[in-house]
């Protein structure tokens, strides 16, 4: 051959080549349709198709496209599928061959698909592809690895396509409503218990400010009765006042003084104060064994169980004085009489009165002093300007159950309150105290449900809801959603 020739055949070659190569396996020539990615129970299911169209495989050539599943989260969790083997006429004859001699193949596993890529006709490949639900799938995303192969055993990454981001949708978010209940208004009583020690002349029963230490006493009630009077949000109602006395002499005689000594409290309250008399509740209960039995009960007095043995089984209470004083040889009565007695001759009062109704500003300051003065329709009020789930909201429903310890109401709103602060078991623990009321059953179910016991939520939300509870019916509906989903 002359040289020329041969010049121009090499030209040839190398002017070819190039151009024959850029046309092979380009990403760009790759068309991915209808993907579709389904969560079945434990299985997640794969589909698309791939149109071959543009693509131009050489006939010794074979184009490897492998979907791969990977973690958005991390880059240890991936999963590489079955792939699809798009291969030229003659690579394709050389494959078959080597399967049929039983000879390896340069992929692993059973291709989903292997075909023959004719080129610059219409041309597309169906993938599905099923495999076991992981916990890492529900944030992954799915990309189709490109691998060409020239020569019988080598394989070269071309390159990835990204399919999707996120294979599945984010798990449903149900929004579950809860119950609260705004309290009644209320005419607000309160009473406040004291008790007072006065010192009688022996079986006589005028309250006098001079005997012993009556002075102090006295000044202390005078302190008590004017805080109350001279407090302008305060209106006095009612002198509850309950005369004891010390077991010492007989019954009788004792409910006498204890009738009299009361009244004689209640006489000096009139004419400090200018209360009206009918205002008084007054009563006499004599002899206070009761309070005898556990100031020596609590002691460490000689005899103390032969004591309380007398208290407890003799039944007329003046035989009891004479047994008591058989005890020692009387020092024992003696004691008794000098120690345990005096503080059972005692005056106790209540005093009732009404408070007035205050605005929302005020009893947020009232909340910070003194909560007691305001009703539970008040303080859930004064909550309702928080955000829900904030410190502030979630403390005034903790103050009301505090207060009101026997408010089902009370109990509810709190534990409405521990729920949106992610306080789930408190919340239970609290309604559980009052879970045979249909009131609750809607809350119970919602805080079930956020700690994922979707069996008990269902239970409580179909209780709730057979009882015409709206907010539960619908609940129920997210509850199936997040369930389903």
């Amino acid at each position: 051959m002359k040289t020329k020739n041969i010049i121009y055949l090499i030209i040839a070659f190398f002017t070819v080549i190039p151009g024959t190569w850029a046309q092979d396996a380009r990403l760009s020539d790759i068309r991915i349709e209808n993907l579709s990615t389904v969560k079945q129970h434990d299985r997640l299911s794969v589909s698309f198709d791939i149109s071959l169209d543009a693509l131009q495989v050489q006939n010794n050539n074979m184009l490897l496209l492998t979907p791969v599943l990977k973690s958005n989260a991390n880059n240890l969790d991936n999963v590489a599928l079955e792939p699809v083997v798009v291969a030229g006429k003659k690579r394709n004859k050389a494959l078959v061959r080597k399967q049929v001699l039983g000879e390896k193949l340069p992929f692993s596993g059973e291709p989903v698909a292997w075909v023959v890529r004719r080129n610059n006709t219409s041309q597309s490949v169906h993938y599905t592809m099923t495999v076991p639900l992981r916990g890492w799938m529900q944030d992954a995303s799915l990309s189709l690895v490109h691998e060409v192969s020239g020569c019988a055993d080598c394989m070269s990454l071309e390159g990835e396509q990204q399919l999707v981001d996120n294979i599945l949708p984010a798990p449903y978010q149900p929004v579950y409503k809860l119950t609260y209940v705004m309290p009644e208004a209320e005419v607000k009583t309160r009473s406040d218990r004291h008790t007072a020690t006065f010192n009688f002349v022996v079986n006589r029963w005028e309250l006098r400010r001079d005997f012993r230490d009556n002075a102090s006493k006295l000044s202390e009630v005078d302190r008590i009765v004017s805080d109350i009077r001279n407090n302008p949000d305060f209106q006095i109602t009612e002198f509850a006042i309950d005369g004891y006395a010390s077991p010492e002499s007989s019954v009788p005689h004792n409910k006498m003084l204890a009738e009299n000594r009361a009244n004689a409290f209640a006489n000096y309250l009139v004419s400090r104060f200018g209360i009206d008399r009918n205002r008084f509740s007054v009563t006499g209960h004599g002899e206070d064994w009761e309070g005898l039995r556990k100031a020596v009960a609590a002691s460490n007095i000689a005899d103390r169980q032969v004591v309380l043995d007398i208290i407890d089984n003799v039944s007329n209470p003046d035989a009891r004085d004479t047994e008591l004083m058989k005890l020692s040889s009387g020092t024992t009565y003696r004691t008794l009489l000098n120690d345990y007695y005096p503080p059972l001759r005692r005056t106790e009062y209540v005093v009732a009165y009404t408070v007035r109704g205050f605005n929302v500003e005020e009893a947020k300051e009232i909340i910070k002093s003194d909560p007691r003065l305001l009703s539970l329709n008040e303080m859930y009020l004064v909550a309702q300007t928080y955000p829900a789930g904030s410190r502030e909201f979630k403390e005034v429903f903790d103050v009301a159950t505090r207060l009101y310890p026997d408010s089902d109401i009370a109990i509810l709103n709190s534990a409405s309150a521990d729920i949106e602060s992610g306080s789930m078991n408190a919340a239970i623990e609290r309604m559980l105290k009052i879970a045979d009321n249909p009131k609750v059953w809607n809350n119970l179910g919602v805080a079930y449900a956020r700690k994922g016991d979707f069996n008990k939520a269902k239970e409580y939300f179909t209780r709730a809801a057979a009882q015409g509870d709206n907010d539960a019916r619908a609940n129920l509906e997210e509850l199936h959603k997040a369930i389903e989903k």
